[in-house]
């Protein structure tokens, strides 16, 4: 296993001015996790959580400090660029699944592996072999319209995985399943997260699937630390 840290921020910070108002959100988080690393963010709400995730993945610029993604410096590089790596190096799961409603289950998760490093064929076989292994087999045809949450959400994983990517960064992955599919879904994290060694960074509310991560920070009051049970 490769000892540079998949993820590594220092001194992060983020301010908005609202008028002659300045509102901190955070600062000085420093924060390093490592290839194959199951971390889990958690905080009250408006502490910032989705904010820093954001940062970490380049869809957001600190107001301060820096991060590195797999040794580069993702907020120093040009916006096509950055987008490129994110999509080579990175994958992302939202609360809301983000799913393109026109599109099939196989389409959605195969767009990304399109515009990136496959052929349209290559990238269509991969999605599929994707949804089968998230046990979505039978519904490769399916539109979101016509899949209930939990298989919305196992779409849109297939969607993070479908690049190989070094970290997956999951944000509220389970705050709008039932508790039976939020359940599946913890399990689902942990068997990909075996069986590929992809990292992944999870801002959640739901404290059972913070427990079943590797690590558990908190953000409050402006900073990150070691969360205590």
């Amino acid at each position: 296993m490769s000892e540079t840290p998949i993820i590594q921020c220092r001194d992060l910070a983020k301010t908005y001015r609202e008028g002659r108002d300045t509102l901190r959100v955070f600062s000085d988080v420093n924060l390093s996790v490592a290839p194959g690393e199951t971390l889990a963010i958690v905080g009250s709400s408006g502490s910032g959580k989705t904010t820093l995730l954001n940062m970490l993945g380049g869809l957001d610029r600190p107001s301060e400090g820096a991060v590195w993604i797999d040794g580069e410096d993702i907020h120093g590089m040009r916006e096509r660029e950055r987008c490129r790596f994110r999509n080579r190096t990175l994958g992302f799961v939202y609360q809301f699944h983000h799913l393109l409603a026109e599109f099939s289950a196989l389409d959605n998760v195969a767009l990304p592996a399109a515009l990136g490093r496959y052929s349209p064929r290559q990238a269509r076989a991969k999605a599929r072999d994707l949804l089968e292994g998230v046990g979505l087999g039978e519904r490769l045809k399916h539109k979101p319209s016509e899949l209930s949450g939990g298989e919305r959400q196992r779409v849109a994983i297939a969607r993070a995985l479908v690049n190989d990517p070094r970290c997956v960064l999951m944000d509220e992955p389970t705050g709008n399943l039932d508790d039976d599919t939020g359940e599946r879904i913890q399990g689902l994290m942990r068997e990909l997260n075996e069986q590929l060694d992809s990292a992944f960074v999870v801002v959640t509310h739901d404290l059972e699937l913070a427990q079943g991560m590797g690590r558990v920070l908190r953000l409050d009051h402006g900073g990150l630390s070691e969360a205590h049970s």
